[in-house]
């Protein structure tokens, strides 16, 4: 990594050596220079437009602190020291995890700080000051990712011990509104946090800085979100995959305390479901909000507009934030009215009308600041224009979760049917059925946003291309900022679901049933007489229920990904055009290089897909690995030992770091690469990973939900664990973990760092070109995409599982004993310390084996245990 940075600058000073050479290029325009007009010359009912913005700081203030009033809320509920101890415990590998992933975060920032700094302050030769504000508000950015995660991270920990323990009492209603109340708690602290820098940005800071501090604060945004959801994705998936695949091997009951891997599951959970999330929705909300300041401000000519248009944006968003509050409290209250005495309560009913309900509201909201601000300051009825485009996304921000549901709820027929084939068919079928989901619920997504968005384009035909330059990127910017009109809601439903899972395995984890005493103890303490199964099934039921929420989020945060991007694109394009007035012919299939970009961009989207499922594989063979030497499942063991779990904690670290590296400077280096080869190229090329991203994205996300609900209607309606049928969904689902948890969630950040990223890319290409130094930028192209090359093979190649196909480098185990085919070709070279056998043993040889070579089996490796287990 040192080496690859030094070995950049040293690039990039050479460039910086030809420019001086060349002499002065062309005097650097770009989003960096853009000047924010008097917002105070807007008024809103009278009120100056800089007033609203303040008392829009005082809203996030009041957001923060109810998100952090919440938290304290949590801490108070009660809990068993059983559940608590496991609760604080994940809490700590979590701790550990992301104070290495934050070591790693700053490592890269200063990677990116260095290349920021040689370009802005070397090649560009602009004020030192400014540049220092690019990367102090680079650092800013990133800094609210980590943040927002670390936060996410502590309340689901409250959270996952206090919904375990009050499912003992029975009830429905607790077990939904505590895991409800963490959510809300980090989608208040997030959204307030984004927009309350973004508002300070606009108020206390020289107009005249403020591109630098959007566009720094942009990077580091990026580039947080984009480390913290590739790793986080590889690490929970890999921890996923080594837990589930033992309950095959040894058929032993989900989150087993037995399995060393569970709590590195656990801590996958967050580290996949709430770090990388938080993170991710932090940068969302921020660079689209980036984008459509700098859309403005590039695209708009009359200063009053522009200000008019920012002042209206900013109080949209700070109205979004009171109605997701609103909205949250209504449902709340409705729902304890409704299910107060309740026994049964589907989970997902009152998740449903909770986004249905924020829709409505935020659609009124729109509506009336819309009128409130731009009514009387702007021509032909602009504000209701406006207005209904921002309700298209809006409306698609509602509609898309309801659509995700019909391909992977519990209750979704696709579901249903992988259920089905599973019975004849097993995994094969199982994986099939999968498929089918993934890919009619991208045809139909695909058709939902293409309406949407053409609905929008063809309000921006009714007169705003007076106002401004191509009004339909505006649309489709307003679109994705409609997308997130939901704000804390969206981040509430996306992290209800890992306290759900964490629940459950909390439970498990805690062995609280076999504590001599404990009904008396709760029934004294607390009031309550504990009814187990009820609350089990009741965890078994919530957690499905916050699967299919997860997975509702995913295509909106990726949808608004790619319609935000086009709004970044355009900021390039206007660059290179000099305002659509020149070379727009190069826009099109008949200039070569634009059509050649197009081609790329799919090849990079399915290697990184590759990649990310390759560092998934690697990463839970090793786990495997070290579970099976270590797992103890004889008689009189109860639980993993806190050093093996530990490891396997290390492992998932190991190979989730590995690998996002080797993804993280892929798409750099691609980045780069595309970028000098020719502008036009690179446009291609970015709006190729848009739109491929877009659908990958969507496809694997809900192929995975699909396959993760399958396996729990088995578990749940069916109860049929420990059978050939459950068998065969937990195949599926871990084929879906990486494809919904990894995959498809690291595109959106990684299209948006490329847009970001690219942005000073092609103007460096393009200043350097401009001076004739033609053969210096396509020597750098090569220079560039050579080195792309090498992390693009050591994605592969250097994250191989490194073993003979004869065996594992060691004793190979037989399966006889019906468990899956296969599950024992992972052993580790050493077996003379398996639980359950003695140093000196002598191997068995199985029948079959080939002559002379060493076989262990099961019954071998666990003693008594696996005889109870036959």
């Amino acid at each position: 990594m040192p080496a690859t940075a030094v070995g950049l600058l040293t690039l990039l000073t050479g460039c910086a050596n030809a420019t001086s050479a060349g002499g002065a290029g062309p005097d650097h325009r770009g989003e960096i220079d853009l000047v924010l007009p008097d917002l105070g010359a807007t008024t809103v009912l009278g009120i100056p437009g800089t007033t609203v913005l303040w008392l829009g700081l005082v809203v996030c203030a009041l957001g923060l602190a109810s998100g952090l009033v919440a938290s304290v809320q949590l801490r108070r509920l009660p809990d068993h020291p059983s559940m608590r101890e496991i609760a604080d415990l994940i809490y700590t590998t979590c701790k550990a995890y992301l104070v290495q992933q934050g070591r790693f975060l700053v490592l890269l920032w200063t990677f990116i700080a260095a290349v920021i700094v040689t370009y802005f302050g070397v090649l560009v030769a602009m004020p030192w000051g400014k540049v220092a504000i690019v990367v102090a508000f680079s650092l800013v950015g990133m800094a609210g990712s980590y943040s927002v995660a670390w936060f996410g991270i502590r309340v689901n920990t409250l959270a996952n011990s206090r919904t375990a323990f009050a499912s003992l009492a029975g009830r429905p209603l607790p077990v939904h509104r505590i895991p409800m109340k963490s959510g809300m708690s980090i989608g208040m602290v997030l959204i307030s946090l984004e927009l309350g820098t973004m508002l300070i940005i606009l108020l206390l800071l020289p107009a005249d800085v403020a591109g630098a501090c959007f566009i720094g604060f942009a990077i580091g945004e990026s580039l947080g979100a984009a480390v913290l959801r590739i790793a986080g994705g590889i690490f929970t998936k890999i921890a996923d995959i080594g837990s589930d695949l033992m309950k095959i091997a040894f058929k032993i009951k989900e989150d087993d305390a037995r399995n060393p891997g569970v709590i590195a599951d656990c801590t996958g959970d967050n580290a996949g479901d709430s770090v990388g999330p938080s993170a991710d929705g932090f940068e969302t909300y921020g660079v689209t909000g980036v984008a459509l300041v700098t859309f403005v401000l590039l695209a708009v000519e009359d200063p009053a507009l522009q200000a008019s248009l920012l002042v209206w944006i900013f109080t949209v968003r700070i109205a979004m934030v009171v109605t997701s509050g609103l909205a949250y409290l209504v449902n709340d209250a409705v729902t304890r009215a409704k299910f107060f005495r309740a026994d049964r309560l589907n989970f997902e009913t009152p998740l449903t009308a909770l986004m249905r309900l924020t829709s409505v509201l935020s659609v009124a909201a729109t509506f009336a600041v819309a009128w409130a601000v731009l009514a009387q300051s702007t021509p032909d009825g602009l504000w209701w224009k406006l207005a209904t485009i921002v309700s298209f996304g809006t409306v698609a921000g509602a509609l898309i979760p309801d659509l995700v549901r019909a391909f992977t709820s519990t209750g979704s027929r696709h579901v249903r049917e992988i259920v089905k084939s599973s019975r004849q068919g097993g995994a094969s079928l199982n994986i099939l059925s999968g498929l089918v989901a993934g890919n009619f619920s991208a045809f139909w997504l695909g058709i939902v946003v293409v309406a949407l968005t053409g609905g929008a384009y063809l309000v921006s035909l009714q007169g705003l291309d007076a106002l401004m330059l191509a009004p339909a990127v505006f649309a489709f910017g307003l679109v994705a900022f409609g997308f997130l009109s939901l704000g804390p809601v969206t981040i509430a439903v996306d992290s209800y679901g890992p306290v759900t899972d964490n629940a459950q395995s909390v439970y498990e984890l805690s062995m609280i049933e076999e504590i001599d005493g404990v009904e008396e103890e709760i029934r004294r303490e607390h009031g309550f007489e504990v009814r187990w199964e009820r609350g089990k099934q009741m965890l078994e039921e919530n957690d499905g229920a916050g699967n299919t929420f997860k997975a509702t989020a995913k295509p909106v945060l990726i949808g608004t990904a790619v319609v935000g991007a086009t709004t970044m694109i355009f900021s390039i394009i206007m660059a290179l055009t000099d305002g659509l007035t020149r070379d727009l012919d190069k826009l099109s299939l008949m200039h070569p290089p634009f059509l050649l970009g197009i081609v790329t961009g799919g090849s990079v989207i399915y290697w990184f897909t590759g990649a990310s499922i390759q560092a998934v594989t690697t990463g839970a063979y090793r786990a495997l690995e070290f579970i099976r030497r270590t797992i103890r499942i004889d008689e009189g063991a109860t639980r993993a030992s806190a050093e093996d779990s530990r490891r396997v904690v290390e492992i998932c670290t190991q190979y989730a770091q590995k690998g996002m590296l080797n993804m993280f400077l892929g798409v750099f280096f691609a980045t780069l690469a595309f970028a000098f080869v020719e502008p036009y190229f690179f446009i291609g090329y970015l709006i190729s990973i848009a739109v491929f991203g877009l659908y990958q994205a969507i496809f694997m996300a809900n192929a995975g939900g699909a396959w993760d609900n399958a396996k729990k209607i088995v578990e749940v309606d069916l109860h049929a664990k420990g059978t050939a049928l459950h068998d065969a969904t937990i195949v599926g689902d871990t084929v879906g973990d990486p494809f919904k948890d990894t995959s498809s969630v690291a595109l959106n950040p990684v299209i948006k760092f490329t847009t970001l990223f690219g942005l000073l890319a092609v103007e460096l290409a393009v200043s350097l070109t401009a001076q004739g130094r033609q053969t210096l930028v396509l020597a750098l192209a090569a220079v560039f995409f050579a080195i792309m090359v090498v992390f693009v093979l050591r994605s592969f190649y250097g994250m191989r599982i490194r073993t003979s196909l004869a065996d594992d480098a060691g004793p190979a185990v037989e399966e006889t004993d019906g468990a899956s085919p296969g599950a024992g070709h992972a052993a580790p070279a050493d077996i003379s310390t398996r639980p359950g056998t003695e140093a000196g043993d002598v191997p068995a040889v199985e029948a079959g084996e080939p002559s002379g070579r060493e076989v262990r089996t099961r019954r071998e490796r666990t003693g008594a245990g696996k005889g109870e287990q036959r």
